[in-house]
């Protein structure tokens, strides 16, 4: 249920749009709501409010030799007219409106701006300007393609539709900056059938840190270009630029054969112009179309790590390709393969828009799902010389946040696993061989280069046991066995970390399915003493650990782990549950609960001296940075987990219920200005969220309580709400997730940034697990399984996106049918799992064929058939329903079932 408009920016909502464009670990650049190119972060790092000189889009028109209107492809300018403070000069606040925004050349008037990611679509009007212009804006984003994903480009189709009675002469102008460490050399030029400018780093040999290459080009049929704007003073460049634009007729050609030593006044770097000349008749429309394609080719790791300590490997070096550097031998190749494959990658990537957006969704869950996909394209992701997948947390304005593809944090990131499943498989390898000891303690954080040894990094409950589940996940997923067979050591030696004697921790040395010792998080603390939360992670790992065991023929480790497992479920509901919500069992004013912790204690850098000064309190006389009697958002986030990836409950359904009740009731604020918070301001005043932590018995609350206790972490809000609607309560999990984005609305912030420890932060990904979840979708590719059991419906009909195993596509079910559509991918399933209450089927059709099946234990059996684009089951029969589905249209303002509702099996 997307509301109409939800995807529209425009007016006030366009204020703070920046709109990703770029490959997954190539960076991206900013597309602004009014058309402004922005945050160009393509050198490898981030690079917030840098504009690359006056790059931008202009058209004009002309008839008979005459201009009759020429402008920049911008709408209206919605930044601070007093000034900004960049990073890309310090002369800009006091100094008025930025000059790099164009605001003070002539732009159109208005502008609509339609985001559904990984496309944007701006429609541009001014009664000055013969006709409407349409600028579409995209990155190759095709679930499972992970090499065309990763392309460093950014696409741009601008059509022209002449409104008018006569034919019009349309000429659409792209300028590019040589926004790279100056000096710069610029070439252009015209073959098979491309029209480009080209720049690149001078002086600098290609195996240099910052050798970098820009090139816009267009395969436009008639073409001019200039290999230099006016190279002058002061603002030259602009002045005699606007005076070649309202010129009729191709740009006479400029070209100074020098390098850019950024002469003059030092403001003034060089720009090339590519423009595309169309005529189009009256009535008619034409397109042209333009792409940016950038090459850094070498990563620098330009950070020290003083918290964490990593040292650098023996013989490494701190320079290494980008994966895109082993694929495209320069900026010309990567340009000429986009161009010559446009319509297939424009094609494959509308097509998963039109996918996902046709989703029966309520339209701040789809919103949520789509929108953080963006940061799979943002500073925050990086693919390493062998392609290996890296994230840091978010991106600060002109580095990376917090480095190491930290596990706690990603392990709420399901967009990834579920649309390219490769690069996520990377992360598993990448963890287990790099960052695991000799006994199965892991780091939570990947140092680079890759062999990099970590020095004090404790181990994080969440993190280790989270790798474990997420390794079940990515094999049901994949169906790749051997894979499974080569991780499982790493994987059986994080489990029994719990309870060796070599883990100082102490976690759970009398192997009771709880975790009683010291147990760091995602808080960047410790809890101590069982808690659900971060036991629940142990609970799974256990139940995932069990199940690879028996897949790889470890029969008996499989049934030791399960009866550890049994233990610790009982346990937990019975001493944890305090008959609204779970608690951490722990008495506040024991200090000696620290003393296991300190003769064999490791020491964690600059967060203090020790356990008992981190966490004694000796004015308060307790244990500080606990949860205790505190309700947490997060207390059966395990649950979440268990439920993505096909693994059993982790907690007493009804306790689960309960608990998420209790969250609810105590967590959520309708406003957070009813809250103090003295931790980071993610919601404030009149919107609404859900915190972290909060005590509803005010004198139960720690003196100095858990960290970050009255923030709202939006990756922890989507799993919480994700499961109120699994569980039946869809009214309350839509609106804790309308609450995230309603905060990301445009005008108050930038849909496609998130941030937390940053921008672009990858826990929001957590958002993705909505369309795993509502569809009710289960892959085991092993065991050539799908199984769809649906929780919602819009009218007649209940629709969802599938992703995940090697082939993805779309589930539709109607009264009397359902219809399985695959868009991409190879898979072979003999299995079909069908929605909860459907009756034996009467006919099963593979593309208009009927084949022969049986029903066992609810699913559909017949000969396996090969799942590739194009191809079409159908399933028949009186009995498919779609009764006991919620319907979109009940969920505003109604009462959600009193009863959980079952969405997974």
């Amino acid at each position: 249920m997307a509301e109409a408009g939800r995807f529209d920016y425009n007016g006030e909502r366009a204020r703070e749009v920046s709109f990703p464009l770029g490959g997954i670990g190539t960076g991206s650049i900013g597309l602004s709501g009014g058309g402004r190119l922005i945050d160009w972060e393509v050198m490898n790092r981030p690079n917030k409010g840098v504009t690359n000189g006056i790059s931008h889009f202009a058209v004009r028109a002309e008839r008979d030799g005459a201009v009759l209107d020429a402008r920049i492809l911008n709408g209206p300018y919605l930044g601070n007219r007093t000034g900004d403070f960049p990073a890309d000069t310090s002369r800009n606040f006091g100094f008025g409106a930025r000059r790099d925004s164009l605001v003070g050349m002539p732009h159109f008037r208005s502008n609509t701006f339609e985001g559904r990611f990984p496309v944007a679509k701006l429609i541009f009007r001014d009664d000055r300007f013969p006709g409407e212009v349409e600028l579409l804006a995209f990155n190759p984003f095709i679930p499972l393609a992970d090499r065309d994903s990763s392309m460093p480009v950014a696409m741009f189709e601008i059509t022209f539709a002449n409104t008018g009675d006569a034919p019009i002469d349309y000429t659409a102008v792209g300028v590019i900056g040589h926004g790279l460490r100056p000096p710069t050399r610029a070439t252009s030029g015209r073959s098979d059938g491309l029209t480009w400018a080209r720049a690149a780093t001078d002086e600098e040999p290609p195996d240099a840190a910052d050798y970098a290459e820009l090139i816009l080009a267009t395969d436009a049929a008639q073409t001019s270009r200039q290999t230099h704007l006016y190279r002058g003073h002061w603002f030259d460049a602009l002045e005699v630029y606007w005076k070649d634009l309202n010129a009729p007729g191709p740009f006479t050609e400029r070209d100074y054969g020098s390098p850019d030593y950024a002469g003059g006044m030092g403001r003034n770097r060089d720009s090339s112009l590519v423009a595309a000349h169309v005529t189009v008749a009256a009535g008619e429309r034409k397109t042209v179309r333009f792409l940016i394609g950038w090459y850094a080719p070498n990563f620098r790791k330009y950070w020290v790590s003083p918290v964490w300590h990593f040292r650098q490997a023996s013989g490494a070096s701190g320079q290494w390709k980008n994966w895109y550097a082993t694929e495209w031998p320069g900026v010309d190749a990567v340009g000429a393969e986009a161009l010559a494959r446009w319509d297939e990658l424009r094609d494959r990537t509308v097509a998963f828009r039109d996918a996902l957006y046709g989703s029966t969704l309520p339209g701040p869950v789809l919103d949520a799902a789509a929108a953080n996909l963006s940061t799979l394209k943002s500073p925050t992701s990086l693919r390493l010389e062998d392609g290996t997948f890296y994230g840091w947390e978010g991106c600060h304005p002109n580095a990376g946040s917090c480095e190491g593809s930290c596990t706690h944090v990603w392990n709420y990131a399901q967009a990834l696993p579920f649309l390219f499943p490769a690069l996520e498989r990377s992360m598993r390898e990448a963890d287990y061989r790099y960052n695991q000891d000799e006994v199965g303690g892991m780091s939570f954080r990947l140092s680079l280069p890759l062999g990099t040894k970590v020095a004090t990094e404790r181990p994080c409950a969440d993190g280790q046991f989270g790798d474990v589940m997420k390794l079940y996940r990515d094999w049901r997923l994949s169906g790749d066995t051997d894979w499974l067979r080569e991780m499982w050591p790493y994987a059986k030696r994080s489990i029994e970390y719990a309870w060796s004697p070599d883990n100082p921790d102490r976690w759970d040395p009398e192997r009771t399915g709880v975790l009683w010792g010291r147990q760091h998080h995602t808080l960047d603390m410790e809890l101590f003493g069982p808690n659900s939360w971060l036991t629940g992670f142990y609970l799974g790992a256990l139940d995932a650990g069990a199940r690879m065991a028996e897949a790889v023929g470890d029969s008996d480790f499989a049934a030791e782990v399960r009866a550890i497992r049994d233990r610790g479920k009982a346990w937990v509901s019975e001493h944890l549950f305090n008959g609204e919500y779970f608690v951490q069992r722990i008495d506040l004013s024991d200090r000696t609960i620290l003393r296991p912790f300190i003769a064999s204690e490791r020491a964690i850098g600059v967060l203090g001296d020790g356990v008992e000064a981190l966490y004694w309190s000796t004015e308060h006389k307790e244990l500080q940075y606990q949860v205790g009697e505190g309700c947490l958002i997060d207390q059966v986030l395990a649950q979440w987990h268990a439920r993505l990836y096909g693994l059993d409950d982790v907690f007493d359904r009804d306790q689960v219920v309960s608990a998420l009740r209790a969250i609810h009731r105590y967590n959520h604020f309708e406003r957070l200005d009813d809250i103090y918070n003295a931790c980071r301001v993610f919601g404030l005043y009149d919107e609404s969220g859900t915190i972290v932590a909060s005590w509803p018995d005010p004198g139960n609350k720690p003196a100095v309580p858990v960290p970050y206790a009255q923030e709202t972490m939006h990756g922890m809000e989507y799993a919480f709400a994700q499961l109120l609607m699994a569980y039946g309560l869809f009214d309350e999990g839509v609106a804790v997730t309308a609450a995230v984005r309603d905060r990301y609305d445009g005008a108050k912030r930038n849909p496609w940034n998130e941030i937390e420890c940053g921008s672009n932060y990858a826990r929001s990904m957590a958002s993705w697990g909505a369309v795993v979840m509502l569809a009710g979708f289960e892959a085991d590719a092993a065991a050539g399984r799908l199984a769809f059991r649906p929780a919602l419906r819009d009218g007649g009909r209940s629709r969802a996106f599938w992703s995940g195993p090697p082939a993805y596509g779309t589930f539709e079910m109607r009264a009397g049918q359902i219809q399985l559509d695959v868009l991409g991918g190879s898979l072979r399933i003999c299995r079909l799992g069908l929605p909860i209450g459907v009756d034996a089927p009467t006919d099963l059709r593979v593309n208009g064929r009927s084949i022969g099946f049986d029903m066992f234990d609810g699913d559909l059996v017949f000969e396996p058939v090969e799942l590739q684009a194009g191809v079409r089951i159908e399933v028949d029969g009186p009995g498919i329903s779609l009764a006991g589905l919620v319907d979109l249209a009940t969920l505003d303002g109604q009462s959600s079932p009193t009863e959980p509702m079952v969405v997974t099996a």
